[in-house]
């Protein structure tokens, strides 16, 4: 198969209607924080076992079409010593890999950040492909203040993505851009707005410099809301409205999928917002979800390292999913929070 065809089917079976992505790939201090909640340890076989408890979890891949894999378990074998790359495509659901090696401070950009990893990607991709994955993930963020991002932030950033965009799909990997434009601070829904639009305005324009076919990726943006401080929280209706608006304005139709990141909503909030914004449709892309926590803190309250627990771990982690799954379809009740 060619490359080209071969990003195509990558991405017809991860945008599929009703389907989207878990993030599993925590790094080592953040699935430590998520750990602490629960007192258990992060040693490499905690670590394995609870993405073991996620990936072999019966009929996830009816409403997960993908799942976002740190290095590390990309690596790592299930109980029965079956790679998990592997076990994620026995169970219907495209295996990837989180790619870039975190954020540092922007040099001469006091308070903005960069993300690091382009140097020796295409090297990694090579091993990454060997192992299974179909699909990769870059974070860019972006801080919010009141000369914050910078221009030189959000082209630096936009830059970047476009540049590890452009490397994966050479490799025959579809990328997942995600500029992430944070929720922490006081700021409104308004600045939230006006942020991320300038984003996605640089980041497409990037894409479209570095020659990325914008057929063959998936954006992860954040929804747009109110700062976590904020004195006015925003509602669902405000969210979907806002977020809409700047991604009709700056996402060419071409792009065949959206996937949201929750960046700190809860699982409920994440859920509802999804599909506020479904029910204004139609729209010229597919809109669902890939999130982390939002699908994730259900079931790491269940599990808390216990073996006996695993089966309602895996209970909680598909109810979350169902539910998203009836948001990227725009048929969510909130009613459906309540049974089982």
């Amino acid at each position: 198969m060619d490359t080209r065809s071969e990003l195509q089917a990558t991405v017809e079976a991860m945008v599929q209607p009703g389907k989207g992505l878990l993030a599993a790939d925590e790094s080592g201090p953040t699935i430590a924080k998520r750990f602490k909640t629960i007192g258990i340890e992060s040693t490499e076989e905690n670590r394995r076992a609870y993405r073991n408890l996620l990936l072999s979890t019966p009929g996830l891949g009816e409403y997960v079409s993908g799942v976002i894999l740190y290095q590390e378990t990309l690596g790592q074998k299930a109980d029965d010593g079956t790679p998990f790359a592997e076990l994620a495509a026995r169970n219907g659901i495209v295996p990837g890999i989180k790619v870039d090696l975190g954020k540092v401070a922007l040099a001469h950009a006091p308070g903005d950040e960069i993300t690091e990893g382009l140097d020796g990607l295409a090297r990694r991709f090579v091993d990454y492909k060997q192992q299974g994955a179909r699909f990769a993930k870059w974070r860019a963020v972006y801080n919010i203040a009141a000369n914050l991002p910078s221009r030189l932030a959000i082209e630096a950033n936009a830059d970047s993505l476009a540049r590890y965009a452009a490397i994966s799909q050479e490799a025959g990997i579809v990328p997942i851009v995600e500029p992430e434009v944070l929720m922490d601070g006081d700021h409104t829904i308004e600045r939230s707005a006006e942020v991320t639009e300038a984003v996605l305005h640089e980041v497409f324009h990037a894409l479209h410099r570095h020659r990325v076919v914008l057929e063959h990726i998936l954006l992860k943006p954040s929804m747009v809301l109110a700062g976590s401080e904020s004195a006015r929280p925003s509602s669902t209706a405000e969210i979907a409205a806002h977020t809409l608006r700047v991604l009709k304005r700056t996402v060419p139709a071409a792009v065949p999928g959206i996937v949201f990141l929750s960046g700190g909503q809860t699982p409920e909030e994440a859920t509802a917002n999804l599909d506020a914004m479904n029910r204004l449709g139609p729209l010229p892309w597919n809109l669902s979800f890939s999130y982390g926590r939002a699908l994730q803190e259900p079931p790491l309250q269940a599990w808390k390292g216990a073996a006996a627990q695993v089966k309602e771990a895996q209970q909680a982690l598909l109810k979350r999913a169902r539910l998203n799954s009836a948001a990227a379809l725009g048929k969510y009740d909130a009613a459906q929070e309540n049974q089982d």
